[in-house]
């Protein structure tokens, strides 16, 4: 049986297209005709030996066979880029302080921190997960070097907006959300301490809908708020990134709570320029952050 060996040239084009949602755009991204894209996306249909497209309307959409291919295409550029990186930054020595928000400490800094780790190996990093505030004060003091932070308008010198971010109401994965508008009842809210974007986020769309609520937990860390939500004693509110299983969104529709609305996402740096150990993990943090948000729109 021959073996298929697919072109990672072709994938990057394919990953491209995907995510700029048209291939015009990667085309004119990666510096090819139209017409050279064209005839890439057909060499990957032809070396996978099954459709990976679907008319889809006036556009195209991926068939079941195209979206697994998306998948392994990302791994296999992720692992290049990795080895690349290995390879021509061998050498590459210093020290990196990184602060992170808590709704990325256990999905997004594990994966971060290892893939670099395995790249550089001579690169010290010291990293904390923190809340918003402190991030923003560490990195202005010059005491972090990166810091990925909730938005709440305040900017910095050296700053990159990522994207935005859907709010959610969160309830237990298991069982009633332990409250509905038929209730009559104040919604009990479990919240992280002042100040909190997403609380005051919460408490203004429930005022401006008309609807009482109430503090019924309050938590300095985001696995209190979980363990409050899944018990039940209280909504709150987060993000769909870094959800634990025993939680989940609830649709406000449902319940009778009102829209949330987005939340910006923000990367801090120390200075303009970072050293090159701090420059690579930066670039390296916004492919996993890209990652993540794939997904959360809607």
């Amino acid at each position: 049986m021959r073996r298929t060996i697919f072109d990672l040239d072709v994938l990057r084009t394919f990953s491209t297209g995907m995510e700029l949602g048209n291939f015009a755009k990667a085309a004119e991204k990666l510096g090819r005709s139209t017409s050279a894209v064209s005839a890439q996306l057909k060499k990957l249909e032809e070396q996978a030996g099954t459709p990976i497209f679907r008319k889809a309307g006036r556009g195209l959409a991926l068939t079941d066979a195209g979206e697994t291919m998306l998948g392994y295409a990302r791994r296999l550029l992720e692992l290049n880029d990795e080895a690349a990186a290995a390879v021509h930054s061998a050498e590459l020595e210093g020290w990196v302080r990184l602060g992170l928000q808590e709704d990325f400490g256990e999905n997004l800094l594990p994966e971060v921190l290892g893939r670099f780790a395995r790249a550089h190996p001579k690169v010290r990093i010291e990293a904390r997960v923190v809340r918003n505030a402190e991030l923003l004060e560490r990195v202005t003091s010059g005491k972090l070097d990166l810091a990925l932070a909730w938005s709440d308008g305040t900017l910095t010198a050296h700053c990159e907006r990522i994207g935005e971010v859907p709010m959610r109401w969160i309830g237990p994965a298991e069982g009633l959300p332990g409250w509905h508008a038929a209730s009559g009842e104040p919604v009990p809210l479990a919240s992280l301490e002042a100040p909190c974007l997403m609380r005051t986020a919460a408490t203004r769309a429930l005022d401006e809908a008309g609807i009482s609520w109430r503090l019924a937990f309050v938590s300095p860390s985001l696995g209190g708020l979980w363990a409050a939500a899944a018990a039940g004693l209280g909504l709150t509110i987060r993000t769909p990134i870094g959800l634990p299983a025993k939680v989940r969104p609830l649709a406000p529709e449902a319940v009778g709570l009102p829209d949330l609305p987005k939340l910006g996402l923000v990367l801090h740096r120390a200075e303009a320029e970072l050293q090159p150990a701090g420059a690579r993990l930066g670039a390296l943090l916004l492919e996993s952050v890209h990652d993540a948000l794939r997904g959360t729109s809607g």
